[in-house]
């Protein structure tokens, strides 16, 4: 009797080993040349979504200092997402110099992504610095504000406008760092500066 007779006479049963044989193979090359399994590094039970009301929240530097302080009517984080989405938020941007006052905003909307490094402020943005020793009170007027609050940084593309005692400032497109109280308009800028006292 020859091979292809015995295999005529018993098709399903070949079948079914010449199948079971190149699945084998077919694991044996996907575990050699596949990718290593992934590591995963997620620890607890997943998070769900939730929505807060009069939520506070404070963020700390590596010193363990406050670096931001956010308060909102409405915040939410939804399924699946680790980042915030806030409806008014206002927020303090610690000056980090003794004597200097906080600054003080709010704006329409909010957002933090998950790290809680970035805050993008959505909307007309309106921030307030109370005076302080010879340094009138400052305001700055913008929308649509990418911060970075453990750096106390921020920056802009939209139209802003400083005001500090009779000094006017406006331009398009601004960087700030409060930190070194540094001010950067991009484009377009005019200036009024009131004349020095003598």
């Amino acid at each position: 009797m020859s091979l292809r007779l015995w295999l005529r006479d018993r098709r399903l049963p070949a079948a079914t080993i010449a199948i079971a044989l190149a699945a084998g193979v077919a694991q044996i090359l996907l575990w050699w040349f596949g990718p290593a399994p992934r590591t995963n590094d997620f620890v607890g039970p997943p998070r769900s979504g939730y929505t807060l009301t009069d939520a506070r929240m404070t963020e700390f530097n590596a010193e363990g200092k406050p670096s931001f302080h956010l308060q909102s009517p409405h915040l939410e984080r939804r399924e699946g997402d680790d980042s915030l989405y806030l409806n008014s938020p206002t927020f303090q941007l610690p000056a980090n110099q003794a004597g200097v006052p906080d600054w003080q905003g709010k704006s329409l909307y909010g957002w933090v992504n998950k790290s809680g490094t970035e805050l993008k402020l959505q909307g007309p943005v309106d921030m307030r610095r109370a005076a302080f020793r010879d340094a009138p009170a400052a305001q700055i007027q913008t929308a649509d504000i990418t911060a970075w609050p453990k750096q106390n940084r921020l920056e802009t593309a939209a139209p802003a406008q400083m005001v500090q005692g009779g000094t006017r400032i406006s331009g398009i497109g601004m960087r700030a760092d409060l930190n070194d109280k540094h001010l950067e308009l991009l484009d377009d800028v005019h200036a009024t500066f009131p004349p020095r006292k003598r």
